[in-house]
């Protein structure tokens, strides 16, 4: 039986376990703007020819050295952005119960968070950051002016929510996601709190689960990432740990960890997954490419092509989408590679939709998956 109809029936057997375990996301929050830069304009409105390719973007800015250039971006939506809010909102729509803390208005909600609010409980430690996040055929540039999470520290997360509050917060959850790492400049002062402070006072919960995204650390150095790296593994006393990567993410985290390189095949990505999760001894490590996505767990390690498309609707969240949905199989309880498969799919769906998608979504996309 192949993966996609293993992935379909273990869904439609479990879907109803996912409304009882109890998720908790932070601690970022961003308004994203989605934008197409303009090559040459011919009217107003979208009577234009856009930028198509990073290439030409580049291209455009050299050609500007010495001198100067205008390039305009045309706004296509502004809409709720960050890891972990993208994260949290695709769990919901597969109907998680959710509690989110992060930078999502001070002292009111930002409106794009509005919709997040009626259905998750939140609680906002600041004002949220900003992105212009421009996208081309052949990837997206995210361009982020992010100094109001300099705020998000321990100090304030115990002031606005007190530290029993927070310590009850995280009792209460089965799927424990921290995000963002890379942007938020006090993430491993958070990480280090929580493994030496506020976690050994909470409650053991059997099956617990600690997932965390990066977020492209290349704007970080080695010695940081690797501190951050070795503190995640810290977590896998409280809960098991699953880290997931993009394949830019894996990339830089396997150079790091001092294995060099490796191939961006079916093989390279079981062994990028392997050896990450040997070293940092960790449950489970995700590579997820824009094509395909793999895993590796104690026992061994998992490969699903996933179902890519050539012009997708948006691209901006889609490995958030792609968390979302592993991270709800793992606690419905799915087999590992079904909770691959999920991941791909809600990714899919989103990337050709701009949708979130329902469970009820994801069991005709898999239906229909050829």
């Amino acid at each position: 039986m192949e993966f996609k109809t293993r992935t379909l029936q273990e869904l439609r057997a479990k879907r109803s376990n996912l409304p009882s375990r109890h998720t908790l996301v932070g601690f970022d929050g961003f308004v994203d703007t989605i934008v197409t830069p303009v090559a040459m304009r011919a009217g107003q409105g979208e009577n234009f020819t856009p930028i198509n390719t990073i290439t030409e973007f580049g291209q455009r800015i050299l050609a500007a050295a010495g001198k100067s250039t205008n390039i305009e971006f045309y706004p296509r939506m502004d809409k709720l952005g960050g890891n972990g809010p993208i994260m949290a909102n695709a769990l919901l729509a597969q109907g998680a119960n959710l509690t989110y803390i992060g930078a999502l208005g001070n002292p009111v909600l930002n409106p794009v968070f509005a919709d997040m609010a009626e259905k998750a409980t939140v609680v906002s430690l600041c004002d949220p950051a900003a992105t212009t996040a421009a996208e081309f055929s052949d990837g997206k540039l995210m361009l982020g002016m992010m100094r109001t999470l300099d705020e998000i520290t321990p100090e304030k997360i115990d002031a606005v929510m007190t530290p029993q509050i927070y310590r009850q917060a995280l009792g209460a959850a089965d799927l424990i996601a921290l995000v963002n790492w890379t942007m938020i400049p006090n993430m491993t002062s958070i990480f280090v709190d929580l493994v030496e402070r506020v976690l050994p006072q909470v409650p053991v919960k059997p099956g617990r689960i600690f997932f965390f995204d990066l977020a492209d650390p290349e704007k970080r150095s080695s010695s940081d990432l690797v501190y951050a790296l070795e503190t995640i593994a810290k977590f896998e006393q409280f809960g098991a740990v699953t880290l997931g990567l993009n394949l830019k993410e894996a990339q830089q985290v396997f150079a790091v960890l001092g294995f060099g390189t490796e191939s961006e095949t079916e093989s390279g990505l079981r062994v990028m997954a392997t050896k990450i999760r040997q070293r940092l001894d960790l449950t489970t490590v995700v590579v997820h490419p824009k094509e395909s996505a793999a895993c590796a767990t104690r026992d061994a390690s998992f490969w699903v092509p996933g179902p890519y498309v050539a012009t997708p609707l948006i691209t901006t969240g889609a490995g958030d989408h792609f968390n979302a949905g592993f991270s709800a199989g793992q606690i419905m309880g799915l087999s590992i590679e079904s909770c691959l498969g999920l991941g791909v799919c809600t990714s899919g769906h989103y990337v050709r939709t701009g949708q979130s998608p329902t469970h009820g979504d994801l069991e005709t996309f898999l239906a229909n998956w050829k």
